[in-house]
Formats: C-alpha cells, structure tokens, sequence
C-alpha cells in the first residue's frame, strides 16, 4: 500500500473536523426582557409604554418576572378611558406606576405558582412594595381576572409571562373584592344600612391598617352563637363595632413595624395587643390571641393582615 494513502488520510480528518466547526453557528446569547418583548410583534405597546415611562434600563438591570400585557390588553386600557387615544397620553406617572406593578423580583415559572401575593416594583404608601394576587385554584388567575395567555419565556435577565389584561394597582377594597376568601367580610362592609360608610373609608387616601378576617373566621363566629345562623342575624350595631375593631386609622403599618407589647388603639373605642411571641399574633379585649395567617398584603391605601378569627372588642 503507497504510504502517502497514511500520510493522506489524517489530513483528510483534520479537513473535516476543521470544515465541521466552520458550519457550526457560534451560540447565540438570550435576549433580555426588552429585546424579548421588542422582538414579539403583539407586545408592542408593552415596549412603546415602557419607552415612555423610561423603564427600559430599569428592565435591564437585574432579575425579573414580568406579566406582559398585549397589544388587546392595552388597547383595551386606552379604551377604558376617553383622555387616552394612544399610550402617550397617559400621565407617565400612571403608567410607570402600572408598568412596575406586572414586575416581580426574580424568576417565577409557571410550576412555582400558588395561590398567594407577592411584591411587584410598585411602590405604595412609605413606598412599601404593592402586593399582586395570585390564584391558581380553579385556574391561573393573576389580579383577579388577568389569565396567562403563554408562559415561561426565558430571556437573559428573567422569564416573561403574556397575559390578556393590563393590572390596575388595587386598593384595600378591591383586594377584599377580589378574594373569594373575603366574600362574607365584602358582605359584612357593603350593608345597606351602613350607606357605604365602610367603602368610603376603604377607597380613601387616607392609609390604613386592616386585619382581615375570612370566611372561615366568620363562619366560626356564627358558629359560637345560638342565634346567629347568618351574617344578617348579627345587629347592625354589634357588627359596626366588630368592623371598626378590625381597622386601624394611624397609618400603614407593616409587620416589621410591630413591636413586642405594642398597644394598638383601633377604629372606635378599642385597642388590641401585639404580640411576637410566635410570629404575629393579635391579644383582643375579648381574650382571643388570634395569628396573622398572611401579613403585608400591600395596596395604594393601606395595608391587610390576614387574620383567621373575627377580633372581638368585648
């Protein structure tokens, strides 16, 4: 056999392999969030709004999950209003407010979802983080009524969600309006002979501080007394000041803000006791140390704790 066959053939190998890596593109880098976006032709809007409110290197400088609008869902927020024809129209202070309340810090995939609140850029009062409700029972809702329309799109700085509607940042009573678990306390607040005494308050400026109590902390208060069978065998008065126990008026007060033996004087004539023995727990002149079940659920007025017993003034 001619020896130039051996001489031949490693550099026919060599040629090969070198040709191989040649027609093999180089890898690629992920986009960031933006240039995601910027790359979908249905969050247009989404980019031409963060353009506007300048959000642009705000979105680029760390890890996020954004719940990204489409082109329907901002239309659908210009429509709302007869003022807003096009996205410029919209006071940039509202729309940055808006835009930071669909951004979450860190990655959260579809799997990692559960039925809770977390903190979104937004910020409210003592510019506390705003909280955004998340439901996965019964279907991935998020705010409410906002469902995902395709998930997990991973970019180089976070993952982006697309979803059908623009979030409104909520206050105290659209939270309690938006959790099933609150239906009887919406009940309890809405009373026709309270003459919308309790929505005012709740939709003020004013911040406030409320515990929440839910259903099943309403259900066992029923329970404990013989004649009450339902909400409405409860006197207006009694239930007046049931509500106004729940409800501190100083300010917006979050659970680090609490302190050991704290006196807390609520609305009317009442004060309750803190107590971090244990987590948060809750001291009432009726004897009760009730835990705060979720704390800091955050909206542009005030502020929610949880709380699974109904606080008793007496």
């Amino acid at each position: 056999m001619n020896k130039n066959i051996f001489l031949f053939i490693p550099m026919l190998l060599l040629i090969l392999v070198s040709a191989c890596k040649e027609d093999v593109d180089p890898p690629v880098d992920p986009m960031t969030i933006v240039e995601t976006a910027q790359a979908n032709a249905d969050l247009s809007l989404l980019v031409e709004a963060v353009v506007a409110a300048d959000l642009v290197d705000a979105l680029n400088s760390g890890t996020f999950t954004v719940f990204a609008p489409n082109n329907a869902a901002f239309q659908a927020l210009l429509d709302s209003d007869p003022a807003w024809n096009v996205i410029s129209d919209i006071p940039v202070e509202t729309l940055t407010s808006v835009l930071l309340y669909h951004v979450v810090e860190g990655e959260v995939k579809a799997a990692d979802l559960s039925d809770t609140y977390v903190n979104t850029l937004s910020p409210g009062p003592n510019s506390e983080p705003l909280s955004l409700q998340i439901n996965v029972t019964g279907g991935v809702f998020f705010d409410g009524d906002a469902a995902p329309l395709s998930t997990d799109i991973q970019t180089s700085n976070g993952v982006v969600h697309v979803i059908d509607k623009v979030m409104m940042p909520n206050s105290l009573v659209d939270f309690a309006l938006a959790n099933p678990n609150f239906s009887i306390l919406v009940q309890a607040l809405t009373r026709p002979s309270f003459n919308g005494a309790y929505l005012g308050a709740l939709t003020g400026t004013n911040p406030l501080t409320v515990f929440a109590p839910t259903n099943a902390a309403f259900e066992a208060l029923l329970a404990v007394v013989p004649t009450w069978t339902t909400l409405d065998d409860i006197g207006d008065a009694s239930l007046m000041g049931v509500l106004d126990y729940h409800v501190y008026a100083g300010g917006n007060v979050q659970s680090d803000q609490l302190t050991d033996g704290q006196v807390i004087p609520m609305l009317g004539s009442g004060d309750i006791t803190i107590d971090l023995s244990n987590g948060v727990a809750l001291s009432t002149l009726g004897g009760q140390t009730v835990s705060v079940a979720i704390a800091d659920v955050q909206s542009l007025n005030g502020v929610i704790h949880v709380v699974e017993q109904v606080l008793l003034p007496q």
